[in-house]
């Protein structure tokens, strides 16, 4: 069955929802961490990361409701979506699995975002703008978090570098995705609206390349390839079980919750 989410003649549509599907998706694994970070410190850095991710989420997902003109919340885009109605990037979705990998997730997402951000505040869509001024802000931290904790890891001990040698190695085949630019995007872009994710890769492996130095560790020989596309609403297997407990409380009690944010 089509999605009734998909909207081919509203390219912006389909484009905020992705800013604000990669926001949701990610700040809901960072509160996956809450009470169980490796001390109390890092509990609380993780609480701090996905409080900012799912407020970026709810600016993303209000300005997609209203460029969509069908009277949809952030709340309806969030909790009463399926699985193929999402835009976000596979590498979002991803399992935890420990630290390390988190870490590293992290980094290679905020590398990306921060340059995403950085180039929207060039957007003619003033809300746009508006939204990444706010966000980027905290992407800047985030980005300088992650980075510090991959190289403190790494060079901390055997056990840390192993474990972020394994986030690259798992993570790795998931860095094509982050730049493929679909044919809505690039008119957005062409337009100077949007931007296209292809432009931001040269920069993302150089940042990239640095913090690995200083880490000591590589990215695996393998560059991965896109198994299947985001834009078209195919996901890896953990999307579905994450929305199912993200999504579960609004879903089985819509109108004894009325659950928002």
């Amino acid at each position: 069955m089509m999605s009734v989410y998909r909207d081919e003649e509203n390219p912006l549509f389909q484009y905020v929802l992705g800013l604000g599907d990669d926001a949701l998706i990610l700040g809901h694994r960072w509160s996956e961490w809450l009470s169980n970070g490796p001390n109390l410190e890092l509990d609380i850095a993780a609480s701090n990361l996905a409080l900012d991710l799912v407020g970026q989420a709810d600016l993303f997902l209000s300005y997609a409701g209203e460029v969509e003109g069908k009277g949809r919340t952030a709340d309806d885009l969030a909790y009463l979506r399926d699985t193929q109605d999402f835009r976000c990037h596979w590498l979002c979705e991803q399992p935890n699995e420990d630290w390390g990998v988190s870490m590293v997730r992290m980094l290679m997402f905020s590398v990306y975002q921060y340059q995403r951000l950085t180039e929207l505040l060039k957007s003619t869509d003033k809300r746009l703008v508006e939204i990444a001024e706010k966000a980027l802000k905290e992407v800047t931290y985030h980005r300088r978090f992650s980075a510090d904790w991959l190289v403190r890891l790494s060079q901390g001990t055997d056990e840390g570098h192993r474990r972020v040698q394994n986030g690259l190695d798992i993570l790795w085949r998931f860095v094509p995705e982050l730049f493929e630019t679909s044919a809505g995007e690039q008119a957005l872009a062409d337009k100077n609206i949007a931007v296209a994710s292809h432009s931001l890769e040269a920069q993302w492996r150089e940042t990239m390349d640095e913090v690995m130095r200083e880490a000591g560790v590589s990215a695996p020989e393998t560059s991965g390839r896109i198994m299947a596309s985001r834009h078209d609403g195919h996901h890896s297997e953990h999307l579905g079980h994450l929305l199912c407990e993200m999504q579960f409380l609004q879903r089985a009690y819509p109108k004894e919750t009325g659950a928002v944010w």
